[in-house]
């Protein structure tokens, strides 16, 4: 009798908890329409987000199961809620991602598939939980390769010309005409638009069509402990957030078939046109493993890029570490970024690198809108093992890259640290040993502090610091404090102004060589 009350009592509990749920603000979708064996509920889905919103917000909760969905479009104050063993798997199907919408690709803002998850001029909106979501997304990889790499030209296919006709104005550089004219255009996985504070948190994203979260002219965002893993695939970024304000990255873990983290305004004169920066960035706390690069910037900067923080993060395994790309032609100014407490293993190529050729090829044209600036970078406090490349800062002769530091660095690296077309650069308690090469490179540099640098492996017959044609710098405070053969080698016929003070170099053969052509007071 006892027990037969005891479970009358947890039934009838369990049964005001369910009515509570979707009383309170908690819909949970099994109980409007939605299969949880895995058989399409977009037109479900939706309507329960629709009437939620309607009723004034609340959580769309999807307990364990497997879900299967085309798009769906997040409105004002509804939250997802992926309970832990929830799979959300979207449709591969690409009639489930029509209508075309509004929306950004790669910098452009273009009328497209929707995103798997789209939201557009929405506020307080937040997906969150213990579950996954898999966007499936093999399928549009494998339409994408079909349409790019035919061996002939083949007749546009229905989504083709919907782009065609819903796009007729879109203005793009010539060099960008071999992507554009694909007119075929893979979904990011989440992309809120024009949305204001949003929140993503905890869930695990899996095979992303495109770039996996990439909120567009968005502000107030927080992004947190995503587990992001795409494999070896094109273009499926992590975490993208291109012309927001107030964005929050931490505690992440991603690993992808392209850049990890990549922040990003815009490219070219459509860049331009929307003239929406994005500001007021933290990165922190995450771990980042295969992918093109660690935390990016670029190359899409044409609504500038400022106020960036990245700081306690590891990367194992990434083609770069950190990555600042772009090119003549995007214009745009890149200002105000801060790194430090950075690790990183077995970068493939150059750890550190400030690149404004990413377009190979330009050459240099007068200063106008479409002129790429960065200034004012810092970064320190970094550990680099197995390492290809240390660094590279590599500038354009008509706008060098300007106020840059780099201090409280240790690298092992296949090769050292170069910069080239730079001003106003200053090293501080750097250490780089290579395997090949210089440990640093100066070449066209224009108001240089080398301070307290060294390597502990150096190499026979090689200078530890080449200059030149460097012009107006310190060189002090260097101890190599093992036993080398040459330390500084300094040439170029435009080289001037070079002062060493305070170098001890007892344990090095020969300190100083000149090479040809060095005006003869230029080492003061």
């Amino acid at each position: 009798m006892l027990t037969r009350i005891l479970f009358i009592s947890i039934l009838c509990f369990a049964t005001s908890i369910s009515f509570a749920m979707d009383q309170e603000g908690w819909i949970d979708v099994t109980k409007h329409g939605v299969s949880k064996q895995g058989e399409i509920s977009t037109k479900e889905i939706q309507q329960a987000i629709n009437k939620t919103h309607e009723s004034g917000g609340g959580t769309i909760f999807f307990p364990a199961g497997e879900y299967l969905t085309g798009a769906i479009q997040l409105k004002s104050n509804i939250t997802i809620h992926l309970d832990a063993g929830a799979l959300l798997k979207f449709s591969t199907d690409l009639e489930e991602y029509l209508p075309f919408v509004k929306m950004r690709w790669e910098g452009t803002v273009m009328q497209n598939f929707s995103p798997l998850i789209y939201a557009y001029q929405a506020e307080n909106i937040t997906i969150t939980g213990r579950g996954k979501i898999d966007g499936q997304g093999k399928a549009w990889w494998e339409e994408m390769y079909r349409i790019r790499y035919a061996k002939e030209e083949l007749p546009l296919n229905k989504y083709q010309k919907m782009w065609d006709e819903l796009n007729p104005d879109l203005e793009t550089a010539p060099y960008y005409q071999g992507t554009m004219g694909m007119k075929f255009f893979r979904p990011p996985l989440i992309q809120p638009f024009e949305c204001k504070n949003i929140r993503i948190e905890g869930i695990t994203i899996v095979n992303s069509p495109f770039w996996t979260v990439n909120p567009a002219f968005s502000e107030d965002i927080k992004i947190s402990g995503l587990t992001i893993i795409n494999p070896p695939s094109p273009n499926t970024d992590g975490i993208n957030p291109t012309s927001c304000k107030n964005v929050h990255i931490s505690d992440c873990h991603i690993s992808v078939g392209d850049d990890c983290i990549t922040i990003k305004s815009g490219r070219d004169m459509d860049g331009r046109k929307y003239a929406t920066p994005t500001e007021n960035v933290t990165i922190t706390n995450c771990t980042m493993l295969s992918g093109h690069g660690g935390v990016v910037i670029g190359s899409e900067v044409s609504g500038d890029i400022r106020k960036i923080t990245i700081s306690n993060c590891v990367f194992d395994g990434t083609d770069r570490g950190i990555r600042i790309k772009s090119a003549r032609g995007r214009g745009g100014v890149v200002e105000e970024i801060r790194v430090s407490n950075v690790v990183m293993n077995n970068i493939k190529g150059e750890a550190i690198v400030l690149n404004l050729f990413y377009d190979k090829g330009t050459t240099e044209e007068p200063v106008t809108e479409r002129t790429p600036t960065f200034r004012n970078i810092h970064i320190a406090n970094v550990t680099g093992t197995n390492v290809n490349v240390a660094g590279n800062v590599l500038g354009i002769s008509e706008m060098p890259i300007d106020n840059i530091s780099f201090s409280n660095i240790n690298m092992e690296a296949k090769s050292g640290f170069s910069v080239h077309t730079a001003k106003n650069v200053e090293f501080h308690d750097v250490q780089i040993s290579t395997t090949n090469g210089s440990s640093f490179i100066f070449e066209d540099v224009e108001n240089l502090i080398v301070d307290n640098v060294k390597t502990k492996a150096p190499l026979q017959n090689t200078a530890v610091v080449k200059l030149k044609n460097v012009s107006n710098a310190l060189l002090h405070n260097n101890f190599q404090m093992i036993s080398s053969d040459l330390f500084f080698h300094i040439g170029g016929e435009k080289t001037s102004k070079i002062y060493l003070k305070n170098n001890t170099l007892d344990n090095v053969a020969i300190p100083l060589t000149e090479g040809k052509g060095l005006p003869k007071e230029a080492i003061r």
